[in-house]
């Protein structure tokens, strides 16, 4: 008999404990959640950032609130995000520079030190001119690269962000050498000084400069991608062209550390919801980006693989 209300007792217990924690599961969230987001507004990951948690906000009762962060070419906001208590109020957009930027020793920040929700971008860089440049193909412009040796002044999304180290390996897949130029507050800057033709080019996610290119400001020549993008399909890939180069730029919604599973859970199971519905493709068809729904632990992948491929890329630029 004791043996028998001892069990009884101890279910009691259990279920109870399973109640409190369904309870609290499915309270969250109960107040607003802040969105850190790395760059300013009006860039490529800015205008992401807002169109996923905008979607996302309607299954909730409150409100998901972004705060741009952009200095120190995105660390500060990224670490602001790691730093976070992991209580599911605040979350943040991490970049592609979170496996960059340390194995050039500017941060100690990590990708495992986050927990994706979704990726819902991985654009390829896409080498972008004005339209009047004097040279229509990626071959006419390596051949003017040549004839003008250290003079072509390039745009990046700052020194050893993603575009820099895409242009970096430009350089050294065609022998050629252009002038750097930094942008490190994001593409919105890049897409300014190319119109008011203050740039010869710049490698860079192409939906950044959709409206450019639409409005007959600018061209743009090839893109780093293993098939060419559904929103610019007449323009060929560097692999077509000979050049086995594919470059990308995802950007991903996570979560800190050691935040709960029923938290990520909650949060996952909206981002699935939001990236399988029509009102996210024609949101990223609209600003040019080829979305992706690029889920939790599939994305925690992405970012582990792309943080081995650049750790060996760097060592060689930094051997030479």
């Amino acid at each position: 008999m004791i043996k028998y209300k001892t069990l009884v007792t101890a279910l009691a217990v259990t279920a109870g404990l399973f109640s409190v924690s369904y309870a609290a599961n499915a309270a969250y969230p109960e107040k607003d959640i802040t969105v850190i987001i790395p760059k300013n507004p009006g860039g490529g990951t800015d205008t992401t950032a807002r169109g996923v948690i905008n979607m996302m906000q309607k299954d909730f009762s409150v409100k998901f609130l972004p705060v741009n962060k952009p200095d120190g070419n995105g660390i500060v906001g990224m670490a602001d995000v790691a730093a976070a208590k992991p209580d599911g109020y605040t979350l943040g957009m991490v970049t592609v520079e979170l496996d960059i930027f340390p194995h050039q020793g500017k941060t100690k920040l990590s990708y495992d030190q986050y927990e994706s929700i979704i990726a819902p971008i991985a654009a390829p860089a896409a080498l972008i001119v004005p339209k009047d440049a004097p040279y229509d193909t990626l071959d006419d412009f390596v051949k003017y690269l040549k004839a003008h040796p250290g003079e072509v002044m390039m745009g990046n999304s700052g020194v050893g962000a993603i575009w820099h180290i895409a242009t970096m390996a430009f350089e050294k897949e065609f022998g050629v050498k252009v002038k750097h130029i930094p942008y490190p507050n994001g593409t919105a800057d890049i897409a300014a000084a190319m119109a008011g033709k203050h740039l010869n080019g710049t490698l860079a996610d192409p939906s950044s400069f959709k409206s450019q290119v639409e409005a007959g400001n600018l061209k743009i020549l090839a893109v780093m991608s293993a098939e060419r993008t559904k929103m610019f399909p007449d323009v060929p890939t560097f692999r077509e062209l000979g050049h086995d180069m594919t470059i990308r730029a995802w950007a991903t919604l996570v979560a800190p550390k050691d935040t709960p599973k029923e938290v990520l859970d909650v949060l996952r199971a909206s981002a699935t919801k939001v990236a399988n519905s029509k009102e996210f493709v024609d949101y990223f068809l609209k600003q040019g980006i080829d979305p992706t729904n690029i889920i939790g632990e599939e994305a925690n992948k992405m970012m582990k693989d792309d943080d081995a491929m650049y750790a060996e890329f760097l060592a060689k630029i930094q051997k030479q």
